[in-house]
């Protein structure tokens, strides 16, 4: 920039800027090429992605977020498709690939709009206002749930886990996410609660994904201290300790002078009353089992195992939290401080036979339980997580609202369809923004289709045409080809996963169609043989 003849820096040189046209084609490049990267792996028949990171571990997914979290994304527009991925999941815990699609959609109808000269703040209302009608479809086509309709709450876990890897013992994993899910679920104020960590998942490779089983308790991934202690212990009473049962060094610089033998061995006999004391006080309060958030001395270890006590110590503080919750107990300072009342109650604590994983199960109406998983190889148990974790997700989204929706693009299709009608009652241009909205929901039928090996072209036809004849719950069976009805069919979803996918995606595109200017700094060169330039 020229001023008086005088040149004025307004911005680095390592700064990179595109204006206009350049920097929306940009974002709209962006936003496509990430939609593309998951679009495939949408519905119950979708592909899966292998991803290879830099340490050489391998991943097997068609998780939308998990692809999007595995891949290096530099594109500050793809960052933001990525974002609306990852906040969809934190959200929702499923429709990641949904969302990303949707986003991609809308972009795409955007830049047809642009070459049209339709202005981008045209284009963000009508979308807005477009959002607002197809979340009253939404809210429309929803059906109630209860958290006691067991049926229901598994078809919609059944849904969320289907196109998995895992689908010989689907059936077996609905109830026990389901199960999971309603003994933690809490009522206040008439509305019902969940803490998703509560629902605690734990793994390990060995056996099949057969041996999945619900915990009413908890799972460490430890073993006992001592060789010593009993493997198993039936009717727990547990004692949660928070600081180690050991002699610790004191926080001040001090010494002790020893001068004669004698002395020497009683402060050896000293300390060993101090920790025998410790070990007494845990058997005063009648505890038989004990988790310690530190260390165990070898002596408590042993006074402990002598008295049949089954100890582990290190247990880290979540799940010492976790475990006071599934056992009903108070994590304590000490020993000293340990009651009746504050010791956690549970059927049996085993530790498993070749691994180092300990069971305590058996609680009485706990607060917290667990889903262990077993699986053949990492690879495999790794994809049976992320889908029990859109399981558990899902269950919670439908308890806490207590409303569903049917699947198999049927939502689309009547938004689609509905999002038109109202356009035409919209006038100007900002009719042509909602109609491309309407147009966006295309993709997700299409995609369904593309991804069971149908024409996308035959069956969106026939869905448009059932859902003008005001059948709302036609979706497509991607197993037949055939177009019917959802609900029979028993595939439903929770209506905060789409409700959450279309304000998310029509958000993300909205704020990036009217980026106009981007100012990207670069990190500057390292000089050959030299620290990068100070200042």
């Amino acid at each position: 920039m020229q001023l008086t003849g005088q040149p004025v820096i307004i911005l680095k040189d390592n700064v990179e800027r595109n204006r206009g046209k350049e920097a929306q084609r940009s974002n709209i490049m962006a936003a496509k090429a990430i939609a593309a990267a998951v679009r495939t792996t949408l519905g119950p028949r979708g592909m899966d992605k292998m991803l290879l990171s830099s340490t050489g571990d391998v991943v097997i997914t068609n998780d939308g977020a998990t692809i999007l979290h595995e891949i290096s994304v530099q594109h500050p527009g793809g960052k933001m498709v990525v974002e609306v991925a990852e906040t969809q999941d934190d959200e929702v815990g499923d429709g990641t690939t949904t969302a990303c699609i949707l986003v991609g959609a809308l972009m795409e109808q955007a830049e047809r709009m642009l070459e049209r000269e339709i202005h981008p703040t045209v284009i963000a209302h009508g979308y807005r206002m477009a959002m607002e009608k197809a979340l009253e479809v939404v809210e429309g086509m929803s059906f109630e749930v209860k958290a006691g309709d067991r049926k229901i709450l598994c078809q919609i876990a059944d849904t969320a886990m289907t196109g998995k890897s895992i689908e010989s013992v689907k059936s077996k994993l609905d109830g026990i996410v389901v199960d999971a899910v309603k003994a933690v679920a809490q009522t206040v104020n008439g509305k019902i609660l969940v803490d998703e960590d509560d629902v605690m998942i734990k793994k390990h490779v060995g056996e099949t994904m057969d041996d999945a089983e619900l915990v009413h308790g908890i799972v460490l991934d430890k073993a006992r201290s001592s060789e010593e202690m009993p493997r198993k212990v039936e009717k727990c009473r547990v004692a949660l300790i928070a600081t180690p049962l050991e002699i610790t060094k004191t926080q001040v610089k001090s010494k002790i002078r020893i001068t004669s033998p004698d002395q020497l061995v009683a402060f050896d006999e000293q300390e060993k009353e101090a920790l025998r004391k410790m070990a007494e006080k845990i058997f005063d309060a009648g505890a038989n089992v004990v988790l310690c958030q530190k260390g165990i001395s070898d002596a408590v270890a042993y006074y402990l195992g002598k008295h049949g006590v089954f100890a582990v110590q290190d247990v880290p503080d979540a799940d010492m939290r976790k475990a006071a919750r599934a056992l009903n107990g108070q994590v304590v300072q000490k020993p000293g401080e340990l009651t009746k009342a504050a010791l956690g109650q549970a059927e049996l604590t085993e530790q498993l036979e070749g691994v180092d994983i300990i069971k305590i199960s058996g609680c009485k109406n706990p607060r917290a339980v667990t889903i262990l998983l077993r699986g053949s190889t990492q690879i495999l148990i790794d994809e049976l997580e992320r889908a029990v974790y859109d399981g558990v997700r899902v269950v919670m989204d439908a308890m806490e609202d207590g409303k569903y929706v049917v699947g198999g693009g049927a939502v689309e299709t009547e938004i689609l369809l509905r999002v038109r009608e109202y356009a035409g009652k919209v006038g100007g241009r900002t009719q042509i923004a909602i109609e491309a909205f309407a147009s966006a929901f295309e993709s997700i039928p299409v995609t369904l289709a593309e991804s069971s090996g149908f024409n996308p072209i035959d069956k969106l036809v026939e869905l448009k045409a059932a859902h003008s004849r005001r059948n709302k719950s036609m979706g497509l069976n991607v197993y037949t080809g055939k177009v019917v009805d959802m609900y029979k069919l028993g595939v439903y979803e929770p209506m905060r996963v789409k409700v959450q996918a279309i304000q998310s995606a029509t958000e993300a595109a909205s704020m990036l169609v009217r980026v106009d200017d981007m100012m990207i700094t670069q990190n500057p060169p390292t000089p050959p043989g030299g620290m990068p330039p100070m200042g």
